[in-house]
C-alpha cells in the first residue's frame, strides 16, 4: 500500500467533503471519503468556483431526497489561485443553505501537504520554485507539458519558466518503489523544465493537520436552508 490508513475516518457521515481530483489518493489514504470534480480545474482557477458551487449544490439535494442532514461541507481545495473567489462564493453559499462550509488552509494544495511553515520557509529559500506533487509528478505530461504546448512549441518554456530556478518535488508516498518511480519522475520534468531538482518527504501528517483545522469564512445574513439539483461530476486518477 502507497499509504498507511488510520484507525477511522475524520468525518462522519454528516460532512460532505467535496475535493479537487488531485488529492484522491491522499484523502483516500487518511480515510476521508469524498466526491472530486476533475483534476483539470488546477490549470484553470477561473472555473473552480462555478465548479464547486455545482458540486455544493448537488451533494445538499442529493442529501436532502435521502433524508440525511448535513451539518458540515469541507471543500479539499485551498484559494488555489481564485483570487478569494472561492472565500466569496463560500460565503454567499453558508449564507443560502444555512450549511458551514470550510476549506483547506493555505493558497495552495502544497501548503497544506507540506505544512503551511514549511511552505513559508521553502518560499524564502528560494522565490523561484515550482512545486510537484505525487500526483503532478505522475501526471507532468497531461496537466502542464502538454496543455502549456511546450512539446510542440519548445520556445514557450522559456516564458513560462524563465523565472523558475528549481523544481521541488513534495512527496506524500511512503511506499519505497512508488517514491523511487515518482521521485524519477519529478527529476525528469525538472531535467525538461532546465530547472536545479530537490525532493522534500511530507508523508501525510501536514494533510492530516489541515483536515483537522480547516479555513471558516463569516457569513453575513443566514436565510432558510434551500438548494437545488444539478448533475454530479467526478473524477477519478
Amino acid at each position: 500500500m502507497p499509504h498507511s490508513l488510520p484507525a477511522e475516518a475524520p468525518f462522519d457521515s454528516s460532512t460532505a467533503v467535496i475535493a479537487c481530483g488531485a488529492l484522491v489518493r491522499e484523502l483516500r489514504a487518511v480515510g476521508v471519503n469524498a466526491s472530486y470534480l476533475p483534476a483539470p480545474l488546477h490549470s484553470r482557477p477561473a472555473k473552480i468556483p462555478e465548479a464547486i458551487e455545482q458540486q455544493v449544490r448537488a451533494v445538499v439535494a442529493g442529501a436532502a431526497q435521502q433524508g440525511t442532514a448535513l451539518d458540515k461541507i469541507i471543500l479539499g481545495y485551498g484559494d488555489c489561485g481564485t483570487g478569494g473567489l472561492l472565500d466569496s462564493l463560500m460565503e454567499r453559499l453558508q449564507a443560502e443553505l444555512a450549511i458551514p462550509i470550510e476549506r483547506l488552509p493555505g493558497d495552495h494544495c502544497y501548503s497544506f501537504f507540506v505544512g503551511a511553515e514549511a511552505f513559508r520557509a521553502l518560499h524564502d529559500e528560494e522565490l523561484g520554485t515550482f512545486f510537484l506533487t505525487d500526483f503532478l509528478a505522475r501526471h507532468f505530461d497531461q496537466l502542464i507539458w502538454r496543455p502549456l504546448k511546450i512539446h510542440t512549441h519548445p520556445e514557450l518554456l522559456d516564458m513560462y519558466f524563465g523565472n523558475y530556478k528549481r523544481v521541488v518535488y513534495l512527496s506524500q508516498t511512503n511506499n519505497s518503489e512508488q517514491l523511487a518511480e515518482l521521485t524519477a519522475m519529478a527529476a525528469d520534468a525538472a531535467k525538461r523544465l532546465g530547472l536545479a531538482f530537490d525532493r522534500r518527504h511530507t508523508g501525510l501528517s501536514p494533510l492530516q493537520d489541515a483536515l483537522g483545522h480547516p479555513v471558516t469564512v463569516s457569513i453575513t445574513a443566514p436565510t432558510a436552508r434551500q438548494g437545488g439539483s444539478t448533475s454530479h461530476q467526478t473524477d477519478s486518477e
